[in-house]
């Protein structure tokens, strides 16, 4: 089969369009034949190891110390199972199911081997494969969040960074348990926060939404972009910071939560099970979830892809179609 190999650590022009091994399933596994993956912020990470310097050891630990372990990135998919183990009771040849596959990676190709208990379901059937991949990472990402930080209906939530992947799927996810929304974005991206259904939205480039004298009951940080102390201004005594990028608090943030009642709830691995995506597929289904897709490449296009999300202004997703099948 085809598949997307990076031999080894560096700008896009590592990755590799290769002939490897087609994989055959386990007994509780099945197999997708891949239609569409994406270019999350994740596979930039790993593809080009960018990481904090404190994280370097372990990060390589964990990745690879000369060239990635896992050799086939992509973190999320949307396909048709092929096969099944002889184990498999939910999920047939036929069926059409999308899927996060950042444990073992792997999207980028024209095959991937799934556990049948792992973060996979059947594909909303209202959208297409393309749509469907770029719900299983940014999308499973802002629900999990939302629901730590006990998301209620009335209140206040900021979402920075709200025209990105897990930005665009917060605002409309915020917006559905009841909140009221305000999203942080560019000057660009105001009318698409907008037409999210987001009930303000603040230009960054032009105000610090800190100064407005706003408070929040929840502040989510899509991106790290914003100051920790401008958020903590604006948090409510007993509200809730969430950062989906950082795993480890700085002093600033180590201190905040020794000598205040705020809750800081920072980036962690959402379970692995199909619970959220099963969640998510109703949400789009029923017209409460909207996919945003900035760019569509063709898989031989990978590294301009790469390239384009590395830049750091994708609005929602940047996908790539595997197989030419765009419809459901």
């Amino acid at each position: 089969m085809k598949a997307i190999v990076c031999t080894k650590y560096g700008p896009p022009n590592v990755l590799q369009l290769k002939e490897v091994e087609k994989p055959i399933p386990k007994e509780n596994e099945i197999l997708v034949k891949v239609k569409a993956t994406t270019v999350t912020a994740g596979d930039i990470r790993v593809r080009s190891f960018t990481v904090p310097l404190s994280f370097w050891l372990p990060a390589r630990i964990a990745l690879g110390f000369r060239r990635p372990q896992k050799a086939i990135l992509g973190m999320e998919l949307a396909g048709e199972v092929e096969s099944v183990g002889k184990d498999v009771k939910l999920f047939k040849k036929g069926d059409q199911v999308f899927a996060a596959s950042q444990a073992g990676f792997g999207a980028y190709a024209e095959y991937k081997c799934l556990s049948e208990d792992g973060p996979v379901s059947i594909k909303p059937s209202n959208i297409t494969y393309e749509e469907a991949a770029a719900i299983p990472i940014g999308a499973r990402t802002a629900l999990y969040y939302l629901r730590k930080a006990n998301i209620q209906s009335g209140q206040k939530v900021l979402v920075y960074g709200a025209s990105g992947s897990v930005g665009t799927y917060a605002v409309q996810i915020a917006k559905f348990f009841g909140a009221n929304v305000t999203g942080v974005c560019s000057t660009t991206n105001l009318e698409l926060v907008k037409s999210l259904g987001a009930d303000q939205v603040i230009d960054y480039t032009a105000e610090d939404f800190s100064t407005k004298g706003e408070t929040y009951d929840v502040i989510f940080e899509a991106v790290n972009k914003s100051s920790f102390s401008a958020c903590m201004k604006s948090l409510k005594k007993d509200g809730t910071y969430l950062n989906v990028t950082i795993p480890l608090p700085g002093i600033n943030m180590l201190w905040t939560k020794l000598t205040s009642s705020k809750t800081l709830i920072l980036s962690q691995n959402s379970p692995e099970n199909s619970e959220a995506l099963n969640f998510l597929k109703e949400l789009v289904e029923s017209g409460n979830l909207i996919v945003v897709i900035d760019r569509s490449y063709e898989i031989e296009e990978i590294v301009e892809a790469h390239r384009y999300v590395e830049k750091g202004h994708k609005k929602g997703n940047v996908v790539i179609t595997v197989e030419h099948n765009k419809k459901s």
